[in-house]
């Protein structure tokens, strides 16, 4: 009868005891919200991974606070890490060979009198010639109303940064494959910012070209 009266007391008990399991999801639960590229920050909601590239990274909630701020953001990341992948490649390239070609055509150097490439901290953009800056506007004019051609013909299938520009037809078709293609460009196009934004310090700073000070990045292999 003692046993009998133990056992039931003891099942009661259980009935009213946490279950494993149920610590268990909510746990697992807690660590999803949290972001990948801050551990310890919980993860902004508007970023649920569906974008390429989402890694849950936005400390100061620069994404905006619905689905089209967020969007519009991804644009201009995309067209910003497009133009620096551009400069990443000719920044460089334009302090190794500018001297040469500017005096094979006869034309005087766009260079700073330190060899470094023209910018804002480092001067020498009143060397560029006014038909440049007219070219390089009409360029990004005619993207933009591409971009924006692209879009009202797309509508909701539209990708963010579609300019309707793969003349090679290098963008899959199948959305793993698109996605896989947008997560390496948008990829490289941080790591390009970055590069340019190093660029522009290091020769800031030092007032000499970015290849004289890091060779082995660049004339190694050139």
């Amino acid at each position: 009868m003692k046993l009998t009266l133990f056992s039931a007391l003891a099942g009661s008990a259980a009935a009213f005891a946490p279950a494993q399991t149920s610590t268990s999801t909510t746990a697992l639960n807690a660590e999803k919200e949290m972001s990948k590229a801050l551990p310890f920050l919980p993860r902004p909601k508007l970023l649920d991974g569906s974008l390429p590239g989402d890694v849950g990274f936005d400390p100061f909630n620069l994404g905006g606070g619905d689905k089209a701020s967020l969007i519009n953001m991804r644009e201009a990341e995309i067209k910003h890490g497009r133009l620096a992948m551009l400069a990443a490649v000719g920044w460089p390239i334009a302090e190794l060979f500018d001297r040469q070609i500017a005096g094979a055509f006869g034309l005087q150097s766009a260079l700073t009198s330190t060899g470094a490439s023209p910018s804002l901290l480092n001067g020498g953009l009143d060397k560029i010639e006014p038909d440049y800056w007219v070219i390089v506007a009409s360029i990004a004019g005619l993207a933009e109303l591409s971009s924006k051609e692209t879009k009202e013909e797309k509508g909701k299938s539209y990708i963010a940064g579609d300019c309707g520009f793969d003349p090679l037809g290098l963008f899959p078709q199948d959305k793993e494959g698109m996605m896989a293609m947008q997560t390496k460009e948008i990829k490289h196009s941080r790591i390009a910012m970055m590069a340019v934004l190093g660029y522009a310090a290091q020769e800031a700073l030092f007032r000499s070209p970015v290849t004289e000070e890091t060779p082995m990045f660049f004339k190694s292999v050139l």
